[in-house]
């Protein structure tokens, strides 16, 4: 806890406490930064009210500064009333909780809000503030009355930095798309086995069979009335699976007005009129499918727009990875390999700690063997 001395630590509930230059740049010193992590992404979901103490997520987030009043380290954190949103679930545990009279809620999360992408977490600009940082974090955690901490999505360095701290670590999988230098799209359909290959080859001709065609709109050309048809189809596919909506509109315009550089809009039109559209945010180097929406039903054009046409983009601009979200087995039919993702976990009760390591430890034995099987039944043809 020494380390902790060098620093002078402050908790936030609103970013422009802490300036867009100051977050941003300790954002870019990462070795993980993602744009889901800069301030105009946060800002947007706290200003927008998607993620905010109404909708159960209250910003706690620890802040390091130096004794030149410097930001050191940052963590965000969140006190949550529910565990919606997550993507890492622990209904069975705040059932168990229930069930013997104890409170899970509130707990401690640091992740970003609706968005299960790994980035840092555990940001700082060296090793000494980022073990400040953990000291802070196991501080805090013990003094205020939460059943638990969870830190979802950290990169692999940071995940075993809070195992040392007396975490749980917790693995998944996801699955992501490597370019491999391909000159295009048929280029990369040579790579697959020769069904797979047609199949996509089939589902892209549905689509166009069907009428529809697809228009890319990058951020910075995206107007109002895009984004709206985009919230449209966003509401509307929720609506159908009897959902509600994590998102809203206003969110959607602020991100399109702050960060638009990272912004693509695959919009679908039929007989001049759009029918669906897939929103993807990206950096020079990763591709992020995020959200996708319909009006009307064309059979695979969800494939086409959330996956096909984001794909060709990756090609065109040399974007080396496409993560494509949470779950989803289907994906290795189009490409997509099975990737390991962290989580890590604290419980403040000693008898749950010790039922969800045992836990913990028969799900990463099955995690293990279903990374391995996937990786048998690769898409890719032999060479």
């Amino acid at each position: 806890m020494e380390a902790i001395l060098n620093y002078r630590t402050h908790i936030v509930s609103d970013l422009s406490e802490v300036g867009q230059a100051s977050w941003d740049a300790l954002v870019q010193a990462q070795a993980a930064p993602t744009p889901f992590l800069s301030y105009a992404f946060l800002h947007a979901l706290h200003a927008s009210g998607s993620a905010s103490p109404e909708t159960g997520w209250q910003p706690q987030f620890l802040l390091l500064y130096d004794e030149q009043d410097v930001l050191a380290a940052a963590l965000p954190l969140y006190v949550k009333g529910h565990s919606y949103g997550e993507y890492v679930f622990d209904w069975a545990w705040a059932d168990a909780y229930q069930r013997h009279g104890l409170e899970y809620y509130p707990k401690l999360l640091s992740a970003i809000p609706f968005t299960p992408v790994a980035g840092a977490r555990l940001m700082a600009r060296d090793a000494a503030a980022r073990a400040a940082l953990v000291d802070v974090l196991c501080a805090t955690q013990r003094a205020t009355e939460v059943s638990s901490t969870h830190v979802l999505f950290p990169p692999g360095d940071e995940a075993e930095q809070l195992r040392d701290a007396g975490f749980l670590l917790r693995s998944g999988v996801q699955f992501h798309w490597l370019n491999g230098g391909y000159r295009s799209f048929d280029e990369f359909l040579a790579t697959l086995e020769q069904k797979k290959r047609k199949n996509i080859r089939a589902e892209r001709r549905k689509v166009a069979q069907a009428g529809v065609t697809m228009r890319r709109v990058r951020g910075v050309d995206a107007t109002r009335e895009d984004w709206v048809l985009f919230n449209r189809c966003y509401r509307n596919t929720y609506r159908e699976h009897h959902s509600t909506p994590y998102l809203n509109l206003d969110f959607f315009l602020r991100i399109g007005e702050t960060m638009p550089e990272n912004i693509l809009l695959v919009i679908a039109e039929q007989e001049d009129r759009a029918i669906a559209a897939s929103l993807v945010i990206h950096d020079a180097n990763t591709l992020y499918g995020r959200y996708w929406g319909a009006l009307e039903h064309v059979p695979c054009l969800h494939f086409e727009a959330a996956y096909y046409q984001p794909l060709e983009f990756c090609i065109e601009q040399g974007i080396a990875t496409f993560e494509g979200g949470a779950q989803g087995e289907h994906k290795m039919a189009r490409g997509f390999l099975p990737t390991r993702t962290w989580s890590a976990h604290w419980l403040a009760h000693p008898s749950f700690a010790d039922a969800v390591e045992r836990f913990l430890e028969r799900e990463a034995g099955g995690i293990d063997e279903y990374i391995d099987e996937l990786n048998e039944r690769t898409p890719f043809r032999a060479r």
